[in-house]
């Protein structure tokens, strides 16, 4: 009874997984079904109909980037009396006089631009954002975030979709500044690029909703107001505001030829603080957002996206689980041949895996031609993600329990270069108890490879070496970087 449980068990959690694998596929599907459905601008304004366009820079703590974000602002080729810079500081270290020092340099310049330093971070980002907009000149705003350094050209390059009065968001792509710095941040790119290329791709050209990513993007004010503005009661208020605002009927454009680069987290803890937000973001999200979407009057496939979008982390518990029962799941199959091989563990293995490899070598061979650095690093980059299980399945629980915790900002080094050395800068990561459980669950792995070993169960040795690898990496580093 028990090995029926477990392999039972098993069996329920892989085919779950293979299901959230099928649907990446289904997406590569979609990319390439409407790849012609490219948006266009409904016409261009003329210089002098051009509109005045508010930046808006939300900055905490950023003393080795806030500079280079206003100058690279500074540089931008909108004509200098349509734009509207506004510098949202909640800092409390020196990051205020650095940006109000700059604020100084570029206002003599000729630019209207202001640092608006708030003491009280209620909100956090979303309650800056919202601050800056009771004072906005513009009818469109522009937000970046500090570790972005936007090209001259990329309002030039977006304005022009607000032809259309319908158009109340248009999103451009991130790039990576630092991408080869190290195999962590080649990952995370690789990463990015899935979710901007093929995500983001398919569901906009598919008439599916697809979210603002909180930087890199243009909204007409109108919508933001229209669909109640930004709200503080979750971690990811881009996405939040994004369901409200397609909900009210506004259009969202995504233009991935005009990109933003932006600086990569180099240090473990950081880009685990990252996701972490993320995750829990979208599932407070989906607790918010999901049964109104699912109640809309909106098509079905609409409805069907957004469910796979906001429940995907999910998918970070199940790996939980399905990592629990591996062991366990090799003692009791001991009757298990190649036939069940075949006809049960091969297609959900190959649903979990193979599915979400081709989802990433499609995005990376559109960008950069060739697929072949992608398919190197797919393996990498599912340990990757198996590593980060812990990390972001209590990020899940987290947002299911409605368990609050502040907004963390991921914390930025100015790294631009090989040559950079963040290890002595003043940002870190706080530490915490997921390392110490992500090592343990490496020793739990290397039992779990002897049991494979000694039992026959040679097949399962690479998708058990994943694992193990993945945890290791990300433990150990998360470990040795604090050091």
């Amino acid at each position: 009874m028990l090995e029926n449980v477990l392999i039972g068990a098993y069996l329920s959690i892989l085919g779950l997984l293979a299901i959230y694998g099928f649907h990446r596929s289904q997406l590569v599907y979609l990319f390439f079904k409407t790849r012609k459905n490219v948006p266009t601008p409904l016409r261009k304004y003329t210089d002098e109909e051009l509109p005045i366009i508010t930046v808006q820079l939300p900055l905490f703590n950023e003393r080795y980037v806030c500079e280079r974000l206003i100058e690279a602002v500074s540089l931008f080729n909108y004509p200098k009396e349509k734009l509207d810079i506004q510098v949202l500081d909640d800092s409390t270290d020196d990051t205020t006089e650095i940006a109000r020092a700059k604020v100084f340099e570029i206002a003599k310049r000729g630019f209207q631009i202001t640092l608006i330093h708030r003491t009280d971070r209620t909100g956090y980002k979303a309650g800056a954002l919202e601050n800056g907009l009771l004072t906005a000149r513009g009818e469109l705003v522009a937000v970046f975030d500090a570790d972005f350094l936007p090209p001259p050209n990329i309002l030039m390059d977006i304005v022009h979709y607000f032809s259309d009065e319908k158009v109340g968001m248009v999103q451009a792509r991130w790039d990576h500044i630092n991408r080869s710095y190290s195999m962590l941040t080649r990952i995370q790119s690789l990463m990015l690029d899935g979710h901007f290329v093929i995500e983001h791709g398919a569901r906009q050209r598919s008439g599916r909703f697809f979210n603002f990513n909180g930087t890199a993007g243009i909204w007409r004010i109108r919508a933001i107001q229209d669909a109640g503005g930004w709200q503080h009661d979750t971690l990811t208020e881009d996405m939040d505001l994004s369901y409200r605002a397609q909900l009210k009927n506004w259009k969202f454009i995504y233009v991935p030829d005009v990109t933003a680069p932006a600086e990569i987290p180099v240090e473990m803890a950081s880009f685990k603080s990252q996701q972490h937000r993320w995750a829990k973001g979208s599932i407070q999200v989906c607790r918010k957002m999901l049964p109104t979407i699912l109640k809309a009057d909106v098509p079905f496939k609409i409805k069907l996206e957004a469910f796979f979008h906001l429940t995907n982390n999910f998918a970070y518990v199940l790996m939980i689980f399905l990592a629990l029962l591996l062991m366990p799941n090799l003692l009791v199959r001991t009757e298990h041949g190649w036939r069940e091989v075949l006809l049960i563990d091969l297609p959900l293995f190959i649903g979990t895996t193979f599915s979400i490899g081709t989802f990433y070598v499609v995005a990376h061979k559109q960008l950069y031609g060739s697929p072949w650095r992608a398919i190197v690093k797919v393996p990498l980059l599912m340990s990757l993600g198996i590593g980060l299980s812990i990390n972001n399945a209590k990020a899940v629980l987290e947002g299911v329990f409605g368990h609050e915790t502040p907004f963390i900002r991921t914390a930025k080094h100015g790294v631009e270069s090989n040559r950079s050395n963040w290890r002595k800068k003043k940002y870190r990561a706080k530490k915490g108890i997921v390392p110490i459980i992500e090592l343990l669950f490496v020793g739990y792995f290397v039992f779990t490879l002897i049991v494979a070993f000694k039992g026959g169960h040679y097949v399962s040795i690479p998708f058990l070496l994943l694992f193990l690898f993945g945890y290791l990496y990300v433990g150990m580093f998360s470990i040795y970087q604090r050091r």
